[in-house]
């Protein structure tokens, strides 16, 4: 009998046990998914490669998907002349606060080649596997290379060609270097979804109010809408751009993008004033059907603020991307737009989000309240808290910043984080742990998948060894009662 009874109870432990394991095996198993769908996206993407038939056979679905082919966000920016430190800044809040894969297209002079690539290179692994990158060189029809070179700016009137030279890419983000991104690129690189048949490009308003907006006071040409668009932010569906047809005043036909360029310059080039983003206004005055129209929230500037706020959707959500033309990045002509420049200049990869960066933002903009943009500045931090704090979240808690990125702490630092692991930390798993802690190039996420894995090893482990004993003391009653 007392066998029976002795099988009996260790029949409830073992169930008991069981239980035990199962719920913990499921809180590793949880944890370990959150990671991967933080890491999922970072993992580098196999890039389609195009064969003229694929082209052919996949153009139409392009024209009614766009963006839906793409495996990664594409994002192009032109660097020229001083230019270069900017595009870097803004390429480093794009891996920043992106979750997804991105593809950087970046145009730039022979010159700056090797400082952007160094520049990019030396980000930490981490950063550098949620994105690939190309550097471009600066391309122009041949044969009126100088009058496109030297259009408005060095260089500006590259992002007219965009559609010609990225042949293979379906969709694309421009941004201008003097752009800043404050919330995730996805979010507006989602608004290609809502392109309707016939729209091929979003841009936000030149300016929200006609009365004070510059294209309804002084331009001398055709512009779109009642304030005009500027282009210093330009989502293009660039499969749509190719072959749709584009009415103008110069031909009773329509002409293809790559026709019709140099014609209107050709018109125009006397009342121009803001060169390549002149020339879109134009186009876009006779094709409006085309245009997807942002809110002023996607490409906020000193505009929307200096004479006091006139953006609406920034007032509501914050702002989201901002636009630091006239320079406002490098002078105190607008100190809160430089303060945001300058935290994300300075911000190393790998520090707390908040404590690093968003905290001392904060502090500098409160300092910038004399200025009318400065009163609205909050505008700034609003969406931006909110995504930094989500990816802080996201991010393991037994991980700090290194000069080289994110590494596991160390046993005296763990001590004072609540782990899973440190809960085993008498059992294997801290030994397994131990031998992954090699503080560099993996990164956080990989080594704390590793740790979860250890984690459940340290459970099998201990439960085991708990069953072998209770086995052993029972099999020795059995003999006994024999």
């Amino acid at each position: 009998m007392r066998v029976y009874f002795h099988t009996f109870s260790l029949c409830i432990v073992i169930a008991l046990l069981s239980l035990v394991f199962l719920f913990s095996k499921q809180d590793a198993e949880s944890f370990s998914t959150g990671l991967k769908q933080v890491r999922a996206p970072l993992e580098p993407k196999q890039r389609p490669t195009a064969t003229k038939s694929h082209r052919l056979r996949d153009v139409a679905h392009k024209v009614n998907s766009p963006g839906q082919r793409e495996t990664s966000m594409q994002l192009a920016v032109v660097a020229c002349g001083e230019r270069h430190g900017e595009a870097v800044n803004m390429l480093k809040t794009a891996a920043v606060l992106s979750s997804r894969g991105l593809r950087f297209h970046i145009f730039a002079e022979e010159q700056l080649h090797s400082n952007i690539k160094t520049a990019l290179d030396s980000w930490p692994a981490f950063i550098r596997a949620k994105f690939s990158y190309v550097v471009h060189p600066i391309s122009f029809p041949h044969e009126n290379h100088e009058e496109w070179s030297q259009l408005f700016k060095p260089c500006a009137s590259q992002r007219l060609f965009l559609p010609m030279i990225l042949k293979e890419v379906d969709s694309l983000l421009y941004v201008d270097t003097d752009v800043l991104f404050l919330q995730p690129v996805e979010l507006i690189w989602d608004m290609l979804t809502h392109f309707n048949s016939t729209q091929l490009v979003a841009m936000a308003p030149e300016h929200e109010e006609p009365r004070i907006a510059w294209y309804s006071r002084f331009s001398r040409h055709p512009y779109y809408g009642k304030t005009g668009i500027n282009s210093g932010v330009m989502l293009m569906n660039l499969t749509r751009m190719r072959v749709a047809q584009f009415k103008n005043d110069m031909t009773s036909v329509g002409l293809r993008w790559d026709e019709l360029l140099m014609p209107l310059l050709q018109k125009y080039k006397l009342n121009i004033t803001w060169g390549d983003q002149d020339l879109i206004n134009i186009i876009f005055h006779y094709n409006p059907e085309m245009v997807f129209t942002l809110p002023c929230h996607w490409n906020y500037r000193p505009d929307h603020c200096i004479y006091g706020s006139n953006c609406i959707p920034a007032e509501e959500e914050g702002v989201f991307m901002l636009h630091g033309n006239r320079g406002v990045f490098h002078s105190d002509k607008q100190p809160a737009f430089k303060a945001v420049y300058d935290a994300f200049k300075h911000y190393t990869f790998g520090e707390d989000l908040i404590t690093s960066f968003l905290l001392p933002l904060e502090e500098a903009l409160n300092g910038t309240t004399h200025t009318y943009c400065g009163k609205v500045s909050h505008f700034f931090t609003r969406g931006l808290g909110k995504s930094v704090r989500m990816i802080q979240r996201m991010t393991p808690a037994g991980c700090v910043g290194t000069g080289r990125g994110i590494r596991i702490l160390t046993d005296a630092e763990r001590e004072t984080v609540p782990t899973l692991e440190g809960m085993l930390r008498a059992g294997i798993s801290r030994h397994l742990a131990r031998l992954i802690n090699h503080d560099s190039a993996q990164s956080c996420f990989e080594e704390r998948d590793t740790q979860a894995w250890a984690f459940n090893i340290g459970y099998i482990y201990i439960i085991f060894h708990f069953l072998h004993s209770r086995l052993a003391a029972i099999i020795s009653l059995c003999v006994l009662d024999d």
